[in-house]
């Protein structure tokens, strides 16, 4: 698929960097690429990025949004920072993933 780069969004935060890329293809069509960039340092000093990339299709921009606010909306109200309640969810370390 042939693309041409429409509009970028990048967004630092912490050690990563997420782009919010919209593409077009051929026929003028739109679609966003959602990639995370993480600076990875090697054993010798030197560095590279890990970087993880998604598609997603217009037509499912609606579900998407609204799947990704109702997680949203679910860890501000179940898991503040502050809060030492464990579940199965607490011990996960994000930086890890």
């Amino acid at each position: 698929m042939n693309s041409e780069d429409v509009f970028s969004k990048p967004i630092r935060a912490g050690k990563r960097t997420y782009f919010f890329d919209v593409k077009s293809t051929k026929g003028n069509d739109y679609y966003l690429t959602i990639t995370e960039s993480k600076k990875k340092v090697e054993d010798d000093g030197s560095f590279s990025f890990d970087k993880h990339k998604i598609f997603l299709y217009k037509e499912d921009f609606e579900k998407f949004t609204e799947g990704l606010s109702e997680v949203i909306e679910y860890v501000k109200a179940h898991c503040d920072v502050q809060e030492t309640k464990h579940d199965e969810f607490s011990n996960v370390n994000f930086e890890e993933l």
